[in-house]
């Protein structure tokens, strides 16, 4: 799966955004908002993967997803 980022600077922060997931945070600096992003984007795929897990999409087994639905 290839995501983009996007950065823009705002009034004091830079803004940093995953349009494929719907994922902005932001940062003081470009670094910061790029770390912050990373972070966020690991939260936001982790959540629906557990999501997917709940619903019964995928079959995890050993740590690692062997099937979907």
């Amino acid at each position: 799966m290839k995501l983009s980022a996007v950065f823009t600077q705002g009034e004091k922060y830079v803004i940093g955004r995953c349009p494929e997931l719907g994922v902005t945070t932001q940062g003081r600096t470009r670094e910061e908002a790029k770390k912050n992003l990373k972070e966020a984007v690991e939260l936001h795929l982790d959540a629906m993967v557990e999501y997917m897990i709940e619903k019964g999409t995928v079959k995890v087994e050993k740590g690692r997803i062997v099937s979907s639905a």
